[in-house]
């Protein structure tokens, strides 16, 4: 169940994105991508996601510098192995990636959506 508070901080995370979070939903929005619908920073259980195409359920993550401390790293371990559990692909790129790489970031993430298996029928 979803809390007002992690409402709330979800809302705040989508008006201050990091700029590779921007770049990369400028190309996810609105169907852009090969057609598929993906929600930015979506609630799953307690967790904030940064990107979401549910019809895949595909997890998309931005990696900063900050996820490469051990606390991080263990904090994304438990985050991931939740995720997983609730049935969800989740794939990382970093921000350098994004910002140097895009259209390989963007090829991938369609080779990616093209291989898993919708659950549910797209309209």
């Amino acid at each position: 169940m979803k809390t007002n508070v992690q409402r709330d901080h979800a809302r705040g995370m989508r008006k201050s994105m990091p700029r590779a979070e921007v770049i990369l939903w400028s190309y996810l929005r609105k169907r852009s991508l090969g057609g598929f619908r993906f929600n930015r920073q979506a609630e799953i259980g307690p967790f904030i996601v940064d990107f979401l195409c549910r019809e895949k359920k595909l997890i998309v993550e931005v990696d900063g510098a900050t996820h490469g401390d051990d606390h991080a790293v263990a904090y994304d371990e438990k985050r991931t192995a939740f995720l997983r559990a609730q049935g969800y692909e989740i794939f990382r790129f970093g921000n350098d990636d994004i910002c140097r790489n895009l259209s390989g970031v963007l090829d991938s993430l369609l080779a990616i959506l093209d291989m898993l298996p919708s659950t549910f029928i797209r309209r």
